[in-house]
């Protein structure tokens, strides 16, 4: 393809010699049944694009049942499972992990509205509001059928054409009488997150609406990317002959619409404001969450060319006549009060904002903006002990009435915000080298860094109430309380807050860390400050202990929550009190897991070497030294090499593993190359020399227990029936050196075919190649059916895998791998904007909306730091 031209990113010379199979924009089987023309106004070409009347031939369920021969090793969890979950019951309380209670899969999520921590609420393809996580950390998936969007076009003062634009059929009971059932195939939805749109096409007016929505999610920007917001910018093209009164209505409940927010809480109104002319709109005060209570604003910019009318409440339980019977008649609202009545309990209330605007002949009206704001200033976890103010309350002040202060902010600064995005995006989506899919799969995963429980909260010299709570719980098992102190105190902390997003919207655990060493890189890489102060967390509670026996469902055995020395498994549920007492995870005694503390020491050098922050880097020291120590506890034999226990003791905790493993033991020698190099930088000659010896003995047991002349053995055990499977993941220590620049542990050309073997077999061998990398493969290439998780394809590992092929110049194979598993979930079985965990080769799929997809990043980045020399020599 030559060389890049000028101006052009110098990594794209890593994709010269890439052949792939380009798709054409045109071949999209999600937008099969759209019959419009219009391709909107501003649209790109690139991103997820389906028609409102698709329909997935595909569905999955929630995977519920074993195979017949794995059933016997999982007799005694269940059992424990049930129990547990049944005392928890009782206390009115619900495990992290809920079995029992899986989400169903609707094929109906979109690009989420808002910032980074500060409440998420999903609005969907179709347009639907539809998942809600305005309280941290939990989600309550409910579409509230009153929040929508309505078009009123009039012709010389007589209204022709007034219609819900929403697919939805006519309710049966509430606001009946609206028009609905909005043909989807007359209209199309666009997801490059963080911005969507919307275009719908009415044929018999010749009037084409486009909505595009936009929220502030800017990378290196720790401003505006934590405020909770988004803006609606309508354009609408009249290509008749005759001039048209166009009003653009949004409408918003009080709430969510949830049974808790209408039957058990009373005392919610609305109020409208107005803003100097600039921002006009409506504010609704609501008390559903206790000691939470919150607003969310519904406005509209104030321009000339525009009129901006409000209906400040009306009863979104009613048929609706009212609000859109006044519509009809004069195309906006006449609204003379000022604020509303409280509700009682049972009542709900809605508004109205209205933008009318004359739009000539043959001519295109931008700009109609709408904005909505929420505004939950200080917030309280389940256990309702500490009080946490949101990160953007520094900005907008922790009083509860910052509302309209965010919307108008949010409309006067939301195009300087698609300026950056803009800027961010282009590189990629102009690379006319990278397959279309990719454009798509690497913004729109990371749909998770705002959706995923996000929360992003306040630390400074006035809030220090949670600091010391957790001192005074833990001080006594504490370690080196002096470096505690430091590290919770740290100026990356006061800062830029504390961070922290759930390892799955239904695996309720907060920054899971041995999930977030794949997630990781997309922090990293785009908000590498917020990466860094959640290490400040994970060190802190490293050298922490929690005494508590907790009786863990995997063996039954009692032992300690949390042990000093070693990393944590999460900082906490969301329903309990995290960082204060961390371990939700229930399954097993993770103080015994092997992954845990190399992943620290990795992540730790990774994050260096991505920022240069060399007080980070001495910050950790201490730590990493004191993890490393804890490690070497594993190497029974003194060969310089960890083992597993027999058990699932990793990450993949339903796949047991016994003695020397590819994947902990190659996460481990990769974790000795980074304390060596760590050492070198801080000039601790000792500590290198020290572990430079344990290396030279372990690389060597490593190649001897495992390598097999092609890749490495799952694991060491003679006696197992799945000792010599292809793991997908073996290679993932390697991932992470090739990531920070090393690549001089295990030679390059057994790395090579190890990938291969993986490729040839974990992906191609699998699903006709279409499903992604699956975990676990026999050497007679069947699928390795031994656990409940070797036979599943984990979405986030198989991104990992993909980078690392990438980073050792396995371009095509490295982006099939990727492609097999982003088609089939956001094109075949309909999990946009909430890909799970792990699927199946068919019908089940696991654990959705996870945090471990977040990997993909891992592929953009071998590819701007991989050096194209060493790739075009390989």
């Amino acid at each position: 393809m030559g060389e890049p031209q000028a101006g052009e990113p110098t990594w794209w010379k890593a994709l010269e010699n890439l052949e792939i199979e380009h798709e054409k924009i045109e071949d999209n089987e999600l937008m099969s049944t759209w019959n419009g023309s219009s391709q909107g106004d501003g649209v790109p070409k690139y991103g997820w694009r389906i028609a409102l009347s698709h329909k997935f031939r595909e569905k999955r369920t929630p995977w519920t049942v074993p195979k017949i021969h794995q059933v016997p090793a999982l007799v005694g969890l269940s059992y424990r499972y049930i129990k547990f979950h049944r005392k928890l019951k009782r206390i009115n309380r619900r495990p992290c992990m809920d079995f029992f209670n899986q989400q169903p899969l609707r094929q109906i999520y979109g690009v989420p509205l808002g910032g980074i921590g500060g409440g998420s609420i999903n609005r969907g393809w179709q347009g639907e509001f539809c998942r809600w996580q305005l309280r941290p950390g939990v989600y309550e998936f409910v579409t509230t059928l009153a929040n929508q969007f309505i078009v009123c076009i009039r012709k010389n003062g007589t209204t022709v054409y007034q219609q819900v634009l929403s697919v939805h059929s006519t309710p049966a009971k509430h606001l009946k009488s609206w028009k609905w059932e909005f043909p989807g195939s007359q209209a199309f939805y666009h997801a490059l997150y963080p911005r969507a749109w919307t275009v719908y096409e009415i044929p018999e007016h010749k009037v084409v609406l486009t909505c595009r929505q936009v929220s502030p999610v800017i990378p290196n920007e720790y401003k505006d990317s934590s405020i909770p917001a988004a803006v609606f910018s309508w354009s609408i093209e009249n290509k008749s002959e005759s001039d048209l009164e166009v009003s653009i209505v949004m409408t918003m409940e009080n709430g969510n619409g949830t049974k808790k927010s209408r039957l058990h809480h009373s005392g919610h109104f609305n109020e409208e404001f107005d803003d100097d002319k600039k921002c006009s709109g409506v504010v609704m005060h609501n008390f559903t969450y206790e000691k939470m209570p919150y607003t969310m604003t519904v406005a509209a910019s104030d321009k000339p060319e525009m009129k901006v009318s409000k209906c400040i409440s009306f009863d979104p339980t009613s048929d609706g006549s009212t609000i859109w019977n006044e519509l009809h008649e004069h195309g906006h609202f006449d609204s003379t009060n000022d604020i509303s009545e409280n509700t009682s309990r049972g009542e709900s209330i809605a508004c109205a904002v209205a933008v009318e605007t004359t739009v000539k002949s043959k001519t295109l009206q931008k700009n109609v903006d709408f904005v909505l704001s929420w505004d939950m200033p200080i917030v309280y976890f389940g256990s309702k002990e500490i009080s946490h103010r949101r990160r953007y309350t520094r900005f907008f002040g922790a009083s509860g009435n910052a509302g309209p202060k965010i919307a108008l902010y949010a409309l006067q600064n939301y195009q300087d915000w698609e300026e950056k995005i803009r800027s961010w995006q282009e590189p990629i989506l102009s690379n006319s080298r990278l397959p279309l899919w990719y454009k798509s799969a690497i913004f729109n995963e990371l749909y998770y860094i705002s959706d995923g429980g996000t929360i992003w909260l306040e630390i400074d010299k006035t809030d220090t109430e949670s600091i010391s709570i957790s001192n005074h719980i833990n001080k006594h098992n504490a370690s080196k309380e002096t470096d505690v102190d430091h590290l919770q105190n740290s100026e990356i902390l006061k800062e830029f807050g504390r961070f922290a997003y759930l390892e799955g919207q239904e695996y309720r655990m907060f920054n899971t860390y041995d999930v977030h060493f794949y997630a990781s890189i997309a922090l990293a890489a785009l908000w590498p400050k917020l990466e860094l102060s959640l290490q400040y967390d994970i060190a802190t509670s490293i050298l922490r202990a929690d005494d508590t026996r907790f009786r863990f469902i995997m063996d039954g055995h009692r032992k300690p929550v949390k042990t000093t020395g070693v990393v944590p498994h999460d900082v906490g549920d969301p329903e309990d009190e995290p960082w204060t007492r961390v371990n939700a995870y229930f399954v097993h005694d993770t103080a015994s897991w092997k992954d845990l503390n190399p992943k620290f020491v990795l992540q730790v050098f990774r994050d260096y070497h991505i920022t240069k922050n060399r007080k980070f880097l001495e910050d950790m020291w201490p730590v990493c030294l004191t993890v490393m120590e804890m490690s070497m506890k594993h190497d029974k034999d003194g060969d310089g090499l960890i083992e597993n226990g027999g058990t699932a003791d990793q990450t993949f905790d339903g796949w047991s593993v016994t003695g020397p493993s590819a994947y902990c033991g190659g996460l481990w020698i990769a974790a000795l190359r980074c304390t060596i190099e760590a050492a070198n930088i801080l000039d601790r000659q000792e500590d290198s020399l020290k572990y430079k010896e344990i290396l030279e003995r372990a690389t060597k047991a490593y190649d001897k227990k495992l390598w097999n002349g092609e890749y490495f053995n799952y694991d060491s055990n003679k006696h197992s029936n799945h000792s010599d499977s292809i793991m997908a993941d073996q290679c993932a220590g390697q991932w992470y050196l090739l990531a920070a620049g090393i690549a001089d542990v295990i030679p390059g050309d057994k790395i090579l075919s190890c990938l291969r073997k993986v490729y040839n077999f974990n992906v191609e061998l699998f699903a006709d190649g279409r499903r992604g990398a699956v975990n676990g493969m026999r050497p007679n290439g069947k699928v390795d059916q031994s656990s409940v998780q070797s036979d599943e394809v984990w979405t986030g590992v198989t991104y990992a895998v993909a980078a690392t092929m990438l980073h050792k110049g396995m371009l095509k194979e490295g982006f099939k791998t990727a492609q097999g598993m982003y088609k089939s979930v956001w094109e075949e079985t309909g999990m946009a904007f909430q890909t799970p965990e792990a699927i199946l080769k068919h019908n089940h799929y696991r654990s959705l909306a996870y945090m471990r997809p977040l990997s993909i990043w891992g592929m953009q980045y071998a590819l701007e730091n991989t050096d194209n020399d060493d790739i075009a020599s390989e």
